[in-house]
């Protein structure tokens, strides 16, 4: 890092802390103590007001909050917000009221021509290939914000109804009333999904935000013991109800993978005498749904449990040949 750009840094980092150590600036910045030293001499030219305190538990104190200089990127950072910035691309609803359309034209409109034609330049040599949203989300700002401030809402949920009728597969049910707390939400495989607590239920559940509607605040006190979401671990917050239907798949390499690109928080891979499973559990009326899921990994895995899984996916395949 230049020094230039690591004093932009120190400014903005002692004026959040207020109060620092010498340790401090060589945690923070990777740097030793001799250049920690020569940096707070120089923040002192650039007119920071800091004083020392002297003694066991001794340091730097900033006199008063300092206003700051407008936020600076160098190219490196500049082409990492581009890249980041093409995510919101395939997206026709976002969190917020904001459309890759517009972030993009005020992003190049900052840029100086030179950056301007790197970005160019880059666009010609990168592809970036994305998911399309599928379906429209449009109360993703309210559930959002409900996760943000902790409240219950009630919502209308329209869930893909169970049966042996195959024109269930396409079908969605009448909405119900849910009455939840929002905890998060993510986007997966084109589709935007809130984690929440269901009232209800009385369990953490998923729910498609596209099937959400109507969203409206309650006064309904939130819960105080809803858990930390980690949103890399969404089988942290996942229990099956009391009629779930646990299932154990062989699952071989090819289908490892296939696993890392698509699974869902009620399932996850085992390691037993030198071979991977695919366990986990499914509710009764997500019958279809496993079923639906397996095939997808064709001959990379091989049901062991339970023998109506394994029967139930065999009956899938024999319908498809009757469509051959």
């Amino acid at each position: 890092m230049k020094k230039s750009e690591r004093m932009n840094q120190m400014l903005r980092f002692i004026n959040q802390k207020q109060q620092f150590t010498l340790q401090d600036l060589m945690q923070e910045f990777q740097i030793s103590k001799r250049t920690a030293l020569r940096d707070i001499s120089s923040l002192e030219e650039l007119g920071a007001p800091i004083y020392v305190e002297y003694g066991r538990y001794g340091g730097y104190r900033l006199l008063q909050h300092m206003q700051l200089p407008p936020i600076s990127f160098n190219t490196g950072e500049l082409h990492a917000l581009y890249f980041a910035m093409q995510a919101l691309r395939s997206f026709s609803n976002l969190p917020f009221q904001a459309t890759f359309r517009t972030i993009h034209e005020k992003f190049m409109s900052a840029l100086s021509d030179k950056q301007r034609q790197d970005i160019e330049n880059i666009e010609h040599r990168v592809s970036f290939k994305h998911t399309e949203q599928i379906k429209d989300s449009e109360n993703l700002e309210f559930l959002l914000m409900a996760a943000v401030q902790n409240v219950v809402i009630q919502i209308k949920y329209s869930s893909r109804p169970s049966g042996k009728d195959k024109s269930s597969y396409s079908s969605i049910s009448t909405p119900r009333i849910r009455t939840i707390q929002p905890i998060a939400l993510y986007a997966m495989k084109g589709y935007w999904y809130c984690q929440a607590y269901d009232l209800s239920k009385d369990a953490y559940r998923v729910f498609r935000c596209d099937r959400m509607t109507s969203p409206e605040v309650t006064d309904i006190e939130p819960l105080a013991h809803i858990k930390e979401l980690n949103l890399q671990d969404t089988h942290s917050l996942w229990e099956p109800s009391g009629q779930a239907i646990p299932f154990q798949c062989l699952i071989d390499e090819v289908g490892m993978e296939l696993f890392q690109q698509e699974h869902f928080p009620s399932m996850k891979l085992e390691e037993s005498k030198g071979q991977t499973y695919l366990v986990g559990s499914y509710e009764p009326q997500e019958l279809d749904f496993i079923v639906r899921y397996l095939a997808g990994y064709g001959k990379s895995i091989q049901i062991v449990k339970p023998a109506r899984l394994k029967d139930a996916l065999r009956q899938y395949y024999l319908d498809l040949l009757d469509h051959v």
